[in-house]
């Protein structure tokens, strides 16, 4: 009977003891979702259509077209979809749909790994729910307590968080669970590992059995879509394989640099393409971010920096100049590299290639927003070679040597 067992795929191990090889495993989407093709037809409320046209959304995106419905009709859904591909703005739609908003207390929770990814969510909400005077809340750490305090005593409808802030409001019962009936998680891959697991665990305890839950991210491993065995119903499975998740419209290249203090002069002389539109530079490290921006301004190039060590504020500031455009080249760790979403970005560098493979598709999926193009490109050293061409595979994509009319192409 063992064999059985696999095509119930969540359950994650092959028959057979092959468990490791997830080359075996496909999740695939569940039979039966269907893509509907306008938003007309998805029997949402006439305000909230309203917020989504004037919000500048003409037509679902793949993504929107199949998980909606599913979420809004309370299923359990796991989401997986490339970035930008309005992952986002699907949690808000689903969350406004669903809300009562005659009934003041919270009835949705977004949690997600970054105060930035919150915060946005927050915005998203609150501008697609516009017209049906949705209330909607960011909770997250670094901000003042006491505001939290007021807002959730005044009542919203939804709270968007950070898993640490949200834990601390429940325990104050500030933030009332009662009401809750769906909870999302946001880039779940990383907010179901390591750092925030057992916080989640924390807040999942205070939440209503008949909760809903929805996971979302662009990329979901196989030990991921193990645990959630543990709180999902049957949840509905909306994924994209694997090599479909390189983001098409976005060129990478690769420029070959010998030594780590080569790739500065190499960054020197990208910097007017830079600022031909506005760029992202990734570093793996906080201190490389302080180091590579401290040594940029010394040359006299303009660069605003960015990462977690920074007071929220500053951090809110940094975001609100780069969005507006007063400055055009952003120096960051990969507190940036998820769900961050800047219209004109079509450049991103890797001063440093990421430490693993599923932050490369989010890193360059900074650039080339929403079907626009985007160029990323990769500042490998000798030793890194194998690194990239590890991406390459697995990834089933080409990462070609920089042209030298690189800014052409953006």
């Amino acid at each position: 009977m063992a064999a059985a067992g696999v095509a119930t795929a969540p359950r994650g191990r092959q028959a057979g003891g092959r468990g490791l090889d997830d080359e075996n495993l496909v999740f695939e989407t569940t039979p039966g979702v269907e893509a509907i093709t306008s938003f007309d037809q998805m029997g949402i409320r006439d305000d909230l259509l309203r917020g989504i046209y004037a919000y500048g959304f003409e037509k679902p995106s793949a993504i929107q077209q199949r998980a909606v419905l599913p979420i809004v009709n309370g299923r359990d859904v796991i989401a997986q979809a490339q970035s930008g591909t309005g992952k986002t703005s699907m949690i808000a739609l689903s969350v406004c749909q669903m809300v009562d908003t005659a009934s003041r207390e919270v009835q949705a929770l977004i949690l997600s790994p970054t105060r930035e990814l919150a915060t946005q969510t927050e915005k998203v909400i609150l501008a697609i729910g516009d017209y049906i005077n949705v209330q909607a809340h960011a909770c997250i750490g670094g901000k003042s307590i006491g505001e939290d305090i007021r807002k959730l005593e005044y009542g919203v409808h939804v709270v968007s968080g950070t898993p640490g802030r949200v834990c601390d409001m429940i325990k104050r019962r500030t933030l009332r669970t009662r009401a809750i009936k769906l909870l999302v998680l946001d880039e779940s891959d990383e907010m179901l590992s390591r750092g925030f697991k057992d916080q989640i665990y924390d807040v999942y305890r205070y939440l209503p059995p008949e909760l809903q839950v929805v996971l979302i991210s662009a990329t979901l491993p196989h030990e991921i879509l193990e645990i959630t065995s543990k709180f999902m119903t049957d949840p509905v499975r909306i994924l994209v394989k694997r090599d479909e998740l390189t983001l098409e419209g976005i060129k990478q290249f690769f420029v070959a640099v010998e030594r780590e203090e080569w790739k500065f002069d190499t960054l020197c002389d990208l910097y007017d393409t830079l600022t031909i539109t506005q760029a992202v530079i990734f570093c793996n490290t906080k201190r490389k971010v302080d180091w590579l921006t401290e040594k940029m301004r010394s040359n006299n190039f303009t660069v605003s920096a960015m990462h977690g060590d920074m007071p929220q504020k500053e951090r809110d500031a940094i975001m609100a100049e780069f969005r507006s455009g007063v400055t055009r080249v952003l120096i960051t760790t990969d507190v940036w590299a998820r769900g961050i979403d800047v219209q004109q970005v079509s450049l991103v560098i890797n001063y440093d290639l990421p430490n693993n493979r599923e932050l490369y598709i989010h890193r360059i999926g900074r650039s080339g927003r929403f079907g626009r193009k985007g160029v990323a490109i990769n500042f490998v050293r000798s030793d890194d070679i194998r690194i990239l061409r590890d991406i390459e595979q697995y990834y089933s994509t080409q990462i070609d040597e920089m042209p030298m009319n690189v800014a052409d192409l953006i």
